[in-house]
């Protein structure tokens, strides 16, 4: 049984898909991934960063912050103290920084833009413990366009589980072709202001889209690049192994376009963005 923010998502065939990753042939093929993307909104390329470095980070997270031990297992913080580290220490420093611009994601992005690239300053670390639920706990739906209206809107997010996340942990889920409807929105002027998540109720999302959440089994070193126009929302973490869940979510876009200068500082939950 899935669920977001307390919310069963329905297991039905027509309401509940997996995410294709992008076939070996293709992978170093720029039009076709050009293609892809605007077909279906996201690229999910497993293996793109290696595992290594990304559990090097993990480790580094949870012995800076205390929140986890190095399997994941979490412990008992203080919650200000946690805030204090996170804030002052972790997204600010150099390790962060240095995983976010690694050659894989930074030449990747390079690659297929096939010129200068912009990584925004606001990047976000995201954790949750196994249990936590009820509205607020997991990631609502959205699309990350309504919280970038003042810069260009071929801005790519690149999601990154930090470590094996399978769907039971509480991994990223995208609703199926809902970008092509999210097009169309904008086109028409149905701009959704100010910005604000669409619901915590994906399953009804779902049936209003008449669209199935994709969800993957996804292992560190899995990298999901997405539109800022597809739905997408976190599932609750109901490890049965107890586990973590750690995740990042990044920005890259062609450096010669419109940039949202709210978005060059430093993440903090009370940014207001």
């Amino acid at each position: 049984m899935l669920t977001s923010n307390g919310y069963r998502l329905d297991g039905a065939p027509h309401r509940l898909g997996s995410l294709v990753p992008v076939p070996d042939d293709v992978r170093c093929d720029r039009d076709a991934l050009r293609a892809r993307l605007r077909r279906d909104g996201y690229l999910y390329l497993p293996g793109l960063l290696d595992p290594a470095d990304v559990l090097a980070f993990r480790a580094y997270y949870f012995a800076t912050t205390g929140l986890a031990d190095e399997v994941g297992r979490p412990r008992e913080v203080d919650r200000a103290e946690l805030r204090r580290v996170l804030f002052s220490e972790v997204v600010p420093g150099p390790e962060y920084e240095a995983f976010c611009t690694q050659p894989a994601l930074r030449d990747w992005f390079a690659w297929f833009f096939a010129g200068d690239t912009f990584l925004h300053r606001r990047k976000i670390i995201r954790h949750t413990a196994p249990g936590e639920n009820g509205i607020g706990t997991a990631t609502q739906a959205h699309y990350d366009l309504v919280y970038l209206r003042e810069g260009t809107d071929r801005v790519l997010s690149a999601w990154i589980p930090l470590g094996d996340c399978p769907v039971s942990r509480g991994g990223l889920t995208y609703l199926e072709n809902s970008h092509q409807r999210v097009l169309r929105d904008e086109a028409a002027g149905l701009l959704k202001r100010p910005a604000a998540s669409i619901t915590a109720d994906l399953p009804g999302l779902a049936d209003s889209y008449d669209a199935r959440w994709l969800t993957a089994d996804y292992a560190a070193g899995d990298v999901v690049v997405h539109t800022a126009h597809i739905v997408h929302a976190a599932l609750d973490n109901v490890d049965p192994a107890g586990l973590m869940r750690l995740s990042t979510d990044i920005r890259y876009q062609p450096a010669d376009q419109a940039i949202d200068a709210r978005w060059q500082r430093h993440w903090h939950d009370r940014d207001g963005l």
